[in-house]
Formats: structure tokens, C-alpha cells, sequence
């Protein structure tokens, strides 16, 4: 029996987006374990079948002794668990992964990039500082015909083969991380006020600010709308909105905060349309949900976003931070409930056809398979 280990940050991100995959694992035969910083979804994970290691580790950290005890951890575990395969998720789960597999002989390697992350897509100070010394150590690190990257749109593609960070050969991409559509089914939709969902960490570069600014204007014009942000501040992440911040905004009455939510289907199938005006996803897992709901979407042209939206057949795709822009692609979706519908007919078969988690599985085991060859 093959061991299979998961590498992920946060529980909640592997119950979200790579649990199907353990199941599946599990399912044709693996042995199955995850090593991830445990909040509150061990019982469901163990009951998948998955063996759970908890990780101490702080995605936003960057104290020495932190990521120096992090990376420990990950030693740990791949002594105790000894696995033929390993699955790191994410930036700071990769590298480790990479480090500690390279300095214990472990070959055969899968390594996940959601998108291309904070260090390499910002440009604020601590990222352009931190970026050249990433892209060495990965070169480092990531080489060697048993280990695959697998990256979620064409643009991060480019960008990383533009800095020589992966041999060519070695990337696969594969369309996000795969949509339950049977779960994420459509609805009809609820009669009354029109609701606008932001489902979305709050962060800056999610675009919240962009989808405020928006409903303000759309308000200002009288239009018949409520606006709602549904998720999270990351306290972790450099660009969590602060508390207080989303508080004053709710006190002006420009948006609703709702927080996080458990029951995802019922909230997408509760509005009437979704935005996410992102400045940069690796594919977005909560607009191909509410395209699953057969919710017309909308959202910046920028990568990840586009891979998702056909612009004007499944929703709209506004140019990069046209924040009036934004709010004419709502206001016109907001003003046609024939329009709405179809846009989210199509949305639901695009997803059928090609974002499918059954789909994500296949794809994601034969990469398995290649580096296990």
C-alpha cells in the first residue's frame, strides 16, 4: 500500500479544496495522512480516513525560530510516516517540503501552487525583498525527474518559467481544484431585493475595497440592491482588512458582513449575483461554486478570474481595478433576471464540463502517478 502525505497550512483550506482528493486516494488504495495547523476540522478529515499531524506553523510569519520549528515539524512527520509520495500545497508548505524530502531521500514529490501568492505577485517592499532569494532557493530545491509542479492557470505558467524557477517539463496545469456539483446545485432564485455576494477572505487584494467603492455608487444611483461580504479577516495574510474598517462600513449601510459561512450553497443560491473583482487568483474556487449554482459571476480581467468567466456568456469581466466599470457589469445583471438566468445556465455547464472535482481527481492522480513511475 502506497503512504500518500498532504503538506497544507490551515485544516479548513484541505477540507475545502483537497479533501476530495484524499477521499479519492483512500478510495483506490492509499494510505493517506496530512500534515496541516489543526483549528476544528480533525473529526471530519479522520473520518475520510486521513491520518491527522498537526503542524505548528503561521502562514504570515517570517521569525526564524517559527519557520525554523515548521520546518522541523515537517522532518518529523516524514520520519515517523515514511511516505512513498508527497502533496505540499502552497507556497511555505512547498519549500519546506522540498527541503525536508530533498535532505531525506524522499523522490518522489507533487507540489501545488493555488496561485502565485503574495511574495510573487505584490510588489510592496517585503515582496520584491523577498523574491529574488525564493526563486534560488526553489531552483534548489523543486529539481528532479520525480517531482511535479502543478500550477492553475496559463499566466502563473508564464510567470514562473519567466524566472527559470521549474523546468518546463516538470509543470502540469490543472484547472483549479475541483467543484462538488452535486453539493453546489442550482436553485431558484430568492424573489425580493437582489443580494450581491463577495464570497471572499477579507483581504485588500481580493478587491473588497473595489466592491464597496462599487455598491456606494450603485446606492448612490438608487439602485435596488444589497451588497454583502461573506468571510473572514486573515489576520495572518499582509493584506487583512482590518476589523474596524469592515465595521465602519457596515454602520454606513453601504454593505452587510456576514462573516464565516458553513453553508456556502445556501448563501450563493441566496444571491442573485457573485463578484470577486481579485486582483490575482490562481483559479477561484468560490466563483466556480457559484457558477455550480448557476450564478452569474463577475469579476477584474486578471489572472485565475479569466480562466473562469467567458466574458458576456457566464458574467462579465471588468478591466483591472475599473471600479465604474464594475458597477455598470452589476448594475446591468441587477436589471435583467432574464439575463441573470441564462448567464448562470452556462455557468453551471461550463463547470459541469470542465471544473468537476471528479475531473480535478483524475487529473491530480495521474500526476501521482508520473512521479511515482
Amino acid at each position: 500500500m502506497k503512504r500518500l502525505l498532504f503538506i497544507v497550512t490551515e485544516d479548513w483550506y484541505f477540507v475545502s479544496h483537497r479533501l476530495h482528493l484524499a477521499r479519492a486516494a483512500v478510495a483506490v488504495g492509499y494510505q493517506v495522512a496530512l500534515l496541516t495547523r489543526v483549528a476544528r476540522h480533525r473529526d471530519v478529515i479522520e473520518a475520510s480516513g486521513v491520518e491527522v499531524f498537526e503542524w505548528t506553523i503561521k502562514r504570515g510569519s517570517i521569525n526564524p525560530m517559527a519557520e525554523l520549528r515548521a520546518l522541523e515539524g515537517v522532518f518529523a512527520v516524514l520520519r515517523h510516516f515514511r511516505p512513498d509520495l508527497v502533496h505540499a500545497v502552497a507556497l511555505k508548505p512547498v519549500l519546506y517540503a522540498a527541503i525536508a524530502c530533498r535532505s531525506v531521500g524522499i523522490n518522489p514529490k507533487v507540489f501545488a501552487l493555488g496561485g502565485v501568492g503574495f511574495i510573487f505577485s505584490s510588489q510592496k517592499f517585503l515582496a520584491r525583498l523577498l523574491r529574488p532569494t525564493l526563486v534560488v532557493a526553489f531552483r534548489w530545491v523543486l529539481g528532479g525527474d520525480h517531482s511535479r509542479l502543478i500550477l492553475q492557470n496559463p499566466d502563473d505558467l508564464r510567470m514562473l518559467l519567466a524566472v527559470r524557477m521549474f523546468d518546463a517539463k516538470h509543470i502540469r496545469l490543472i484547472r483549479g481544484a475541483g467543484v462538488d456539483t452535486v453539493v453546489f446545485s442550482p436553485r431558484d432564485e430568492v424573489p425580493g431585493i437582489p443580494l450581491v455576494v463577495l464570497p471572499a477572505r477579507m483581504l485588500w487584494v481580493k478587491g473588497v475595497g473595489e466592491f464597496v467603492a462599487s455598491a456606494r455608487a450603485l446606492q448612490a444611483k438608487g439602485v435596488a440592491a444589497r451588497f454583502v461580504l461573506v468571510g473572514e479577516p486573515d489576520t495572518h495574510n499582509p493584506e487583512c482588512v482590518p476589523m474596524p474598517q469592515i465595521e465602519a462600513w457596515v454602520r454606513e449601510g453601504v454593505v452587510e458582513w456576514w462573516g464565516h459561512r458553513n453553508d456556502m450553497p445556501d448563501v450563493l443560491n441566496q444571491a442573485a449575483v457573485v463578484c470577486l473583482p481579485s486582483y490575482r487568483e490562481g483559479l477561484p474556487k468560490s466563483l466556480l461554486e457559484a457558477a455550480s449554482c448557476a450564478r452569474p459571476i463577475v469579476a477584474f480581467d486578471v489572472p485565475g478570474c479569466r480562466e473562469v468567466i467567458v466574458d458576456g456568456v457566464n458574467g462579465f469581466l471588468v478591466p483591472f481595478n475599473d471600479v465604474g466599470g464594475l458597477a455598470v457589469a452589476l448594475e446591468k445583471l441587477l436589471g435583467d433576471a432574464d439575463l441573470r438566468r441564462r448567464m448562470g445556465e452556462a455557468g453551471r455547464e461550463l463547470v459541469m464540463r470542465e471544473f468537476s472535482q471528479e475531473k480535478v481527481a483524475i487529473q491530480t492522480m495521474r500526476v501521482w502517478s508520473e512521479v511515482l513511475a
